[in-house]
């Protein structure tokens, strides 16, 4: 069977069964901020196991993409040394929330490996928790396993939980026995024994009880499933090979690298190991890309750069000096996009992210071996140890792989200390999971959050402003209370509203909430100034303004009409130029991140390059065109298959529940949106781009205005026109560039004219210091300061006394513009091998508070302390005597 084959043998078997097919959610974990990666199949179902959420099924079977580097689950230093680590491969896994347990999943887990699979029983063995003595029954007595393949563990092999409460319960493995022949050798070797011979294949998790903070375990009243088998190591095993690397899922890449590398896979280790770690690092790349992961120097997109210079240190290594990866992950998308048919339109876009990240490295991996060469090998003694600490700072500064260092400072006879390196990255990572990846969740106290959980709000705004409601709780002075009065602020709850919490990048209502007073109704309120949700609850945050409000009161609650119709038009707006990207710039331009408040939208999406005046016009004016056609909006509930077969956008690293909200602007655009919306485009009124810029690598940031603000901005706009019509004295706007372009040329030739005369100037003081050229063992030194040039101007000077010199000759001029010191030295090619430009202007450069570096025949340097420019310049003459 192939690999292919047996990923659908394992979703049809269990679809049969009564088992909900799932696709594989994306590897950005949504609202998870515990996880880099989705690193399990049941990681999308976690709300569900939680008790948090419920599905329409209770039965589920997926496919789930999995990415393990960072955090505790990192298999990135071994990938490519041993036969089953892996940063990127497949789970496939059956679900049961609350509906069969043990006995079906222990049954349905064997028949797929011995009916469907067709591996051997009589090799297979299974582990077990210590006193689960009802999985040690059912293996014995129904599936019919002797006593001496049931194997009984302890809690740190066979004991699962999600945390230090929460969800946990015993696990059942099994194991195959693949022979003497594959593993360790050892006579002695055992089922305890760590090598590849006695291989796990799947685990059954037995989800039957809840810990409490104090360690109890508790039964849960649903226990639950949750079961995960590798595709690539069972397909191993299936096809009868020793390594997830020699299946047909992983193969074909590897031999694609070895043939685009000019080498052949089998005939050298270390070129084995450099392709192997090719062909893996090519797929979580690929999958990282496509599910809107860049590369940058924050949490994920961290990762995924090491992961890429990571492969194209190993591409480096195999001789491939020109850029090459991104035709390899073009590969990958083409070999598996039969199953992740989402793979399909994101070629483009991944190859360019790759290919930009690739050139950037090229030029990172130069100055790395710099930077090696020059201030570690130069300047160490030889054999000394290169501290943790140096690794570290190429490691983060230059992004230069420390493994990479390593190899190279071994190879010049020095020792490493990695183990150095290690404890600094422990640190970093450390910094980065507190600071980095809890950055996207909102800090609520714990207090909201235990009252939020006993609650639950239904919003009511969609339809009604103004709504009639109660209050379930109130929130004041970090705990929870009966009553509040005038000034106290307040978090409060009602059991309707309609006052929308913030949420899908659209920013919380703002409002009022009235309570009867006597005879007249709106004398006891609260100004409500944010909205957001916590477990399940609407919490108004606010300030009680006039009288007192009590828990269990009958409330009006009023939406601020003027900012929500603001906010609709700002996020139909959205919709309206999210269609617009794809159309002008292609599919590629996905939405990456939004804000949509009153004042106006701002849109994130993947884009490579900077949009063009002509692309800005093109897409305002089709986001304008949608909106002077005045197109109906509707808003309806779906589900969510039903949704996306009808052409619904589902933005990546979302979380949708199976009944969606399908927003649809007719006869232009289609998407899967909880948020507020006009109900005709018409209302938007008008759409202005205000700015458009890079935001991360692959990213490009919108920001933009509609209705009166966007008619405010061109009134602002046409007013500065104006002006600047009458201080240039035209007639008509259209004069303006024109006259704009004259007056620049005019700017040029007084600026070239003028820099002219400073080159003569000084090179007419530069033929003075020719003249007091000191002679210093025969070699002619010419020292020169010269006034406010540039470091480019200054080159020319120096190439001019170089070309008059031509031999044993040595320059150098400095020179202080707007308080910033510049230094240039050169060296005649017939003392190169004696002088080094480079290690000359470095010593000067210190002086003045700078550095530099360079070729060896001409070098440039920069300082801060001009006061000291003629004491740098007197130094040379020390270091060349």
């Amino acid at each position: 069977m192939t690999g292919s084959d047996i990923r659908a043998a394992f979703l049809k078997y269990f679809e049969e069964r009564g088992h909900t097919a799932v696709s594989s959610s994306s590897l950005v974990p949504h609202d998870d901020p515990t996880l880099l990666f989705a690193n399990a199949g049941m990681n999308q179902f976690k709300d569900i196991f939680l008790g948090k959420a419920t599905r329409s099924y209770n039965r589920a079977t997926s496919c789930q993409k999995v990415v393990r580097a960072g955090g505790k689950h990192n298999d990135l230093e071994n990938v490519g040394r041993t036969s089953r680590h892996h940063t990127f491969f497949e789970m496939l896994g059956n679900f049961s929330f609350g509906d069969y347990f043990k006995k079906d999943a222990i049954v349905f887990a064997w028949d797929f490996l011995t009916n469907v699979l067709h591996l051997p029983a009589e090799k297979m063995f299974v582990t077990i928790y210590l006193d689960d003595d009802e999985a040690h029954d059912i293996w014995r007595d129904v599936v019919g396993l002797p006593e001496d393949k049931i194997l009984r563990k302890d809690e740190k092999d066979n004991f699962w939980q999600m945390g230090d409460t929460g969800p946990c319960g015993p696990c059942s493995e099994i194991h195959i026995d693949q022979g003497p022949n594959t593993g360790c050798g050892r006579p002695e070797c055992s089922p305890d024994c760590d090598c590849d011979r006695h291989l796990e294949l799947w685990n059954l998790v037995f989800m039957q009880y809840n810990r409490d903070i104090n360690g109890t375990l508790h039964l849960l009243p649903k226990p639950s499933i949750d079961t995960g088998m590798g595709l690539e190591r069972v397909a191993s095993v299936v096809q009868k090979v020793t390594s997830n690397y020699d299946t047909d899922l992983i193969l074909p890449i590897i031999d694609y690298a070895a043939t685009m590398a000019g080498v052949h896979y089998g005939e050298n280790e270390a070129t084995d190991v450099s392709l192997r770690v090719l062909a893996d690092h090519a797929r979580s790349t690929t999958f990282l890309v496509a599910d809107g992961v860049l590369p940058s120097g924050e949490a994920r997109g961290s990762v995924l750069r090491r992961i890429m210079r990571r492969a194209m240190r190993h591409g480096n290594a195999l001789g491939m000096d020109d850029i090459f990866f991104y035709q390899l992950c073009g590969f990958v998308i083409d070999f598996m996009k039969g199953h992740y048919v989402e793979l399909a339109d994101k070629k483009d876009f991944v190859e360019k992210i790759v290919m930009t990240e690739e050139e950037a490295f090229s030029r990172t991996l130069n100055n790395g071996m710099r930077v090696i060469r020059e201030d570690i090998i130069e300047k160490l003694p030889s054999g000394c140890t290169v501290s943790g600490e140096i690794v570290f700072k190429m490691y983060d500064t230059l992004g230069f792989p420390a493994d990479l260092c390593d190899d190279i400072l071994t190879d010049a006879g020095f020792s490493v200390d990695m183990e150095g390196f290690r404890s600094c990255m422990a640190r970093q990572q450390e910094m980065a999971k507190r600071a980095g990846l809890s950055s996207g969740t909102s800090a609520v106290s714990d207090i909201i959050k235990q009252v939020a959980s006993k609650h639950k709000s239904e919003f009511k705004g969609y339809d009604s402003l103004e709504i009639d409601a109660t209050v379930l709780a109130i929130i004041s002075d970090g705990k929870e209370v009966e009553s509040v009065s005038n000034g106290a602020d307040v978090e409060i709850i009602l059991d309707v509203t309609p006052f929308y919490p913030e949420g899908g990048g659209q920013t919380g209502d703002y409002g009022t909430i009235f309570a009867p007073f006597g005879n007249n109704l709106f004398a006891k309120h609260i100004e409500i100034v944010h909205t957001y949700k916590v477990e399940g609850s609407i919490v108004h945050r606010g300030r009680v303004i006039d009288g007192t409000i009590t828990k269990g009161m009958d409330v009006f609650a009023k939406v601020d009409s003027t900012r929500r119709n603001a906010t609709q038009r700002n996020h139909t707006a959205t919709h309206l130029l999210h269609k617009a990207l794809q159309t002008v710039l292609g599919p590629h331009a996905r939405q990456a991140g939004s804000s949509v408040t009153p004042d106006g939208l701002r849109f994130d999406f993947t884009h490579t390059g900077q949009l063009s005046p002509a692309e800005l016009q093109k897409i305002t004016e089709m986001v304008n065109a949608a909106i002077y056609d005045g197109r109906n909006v509707t808003k309806e509930l779906k589900s969510q298959e039903e949704a996306v077969k009808g052409g619904a956008t589902a933005l990546f690293g979302e979380k949708y529940g199976d009944t969606v909200r399908v927003v649809t602007v007719c006869d232009y655009s289609q998407e899967l949106c909880g948020g507020c919306h006009v109900d005709n485009t018409a209302q938007i009124g008008l759409f202005v781009i205000v700015s458009e810029a890079g935001i991360a690598a692959g990213t490009r940031r919108i920001e933009a205005l509609t209705g009166a603000k966007a008619n405010e901005y061109l009134m602002e706009r046409s007013r500065i026109v104006a002006g600047i019509m009458e201080q240039l004295k035209v007639q008509h706007a259209s004069e303006l560039e024109l006259r704009i372009m004259a007056i620049t040329e005019q700017l040029k030739e007084h600026e070239k004219a003028l820099k002219a005369i400073k080159e003569r100037e000084s090179a007419r003081e530069a033929m003075q210091s020719l003249k007091a050229a000191r002679n210093i063992n025969g070699v002619d030194v010419v020292v020169a300061k010269l006034a406010d040039l540039s470091a480019e101007e200054l080159r020319n000077v120096v190439d001019g006394i170089i070309n008059d010199m031509k031999t044993q000759a040595i320059v150098l001029v400095g020179s202080v513009t707007n308080d910033k010191v510049s230094l240039v030295c050169r060296v005649t090619p017939d003392l190169v091998g004696k002088y080094k430009a480079g290690a000359l202007i470095r010593e000067v450069a210190k002086i003045v508070g700078g550095s530099g570096g360079g070729r060896d025949d001409m070098a440039q340097a920069g300082g801060k302390e001009p006061a000291k420019l003629d004491e740098a310049l007197e130094a040379v003459y020390g270091l060349i005597g």
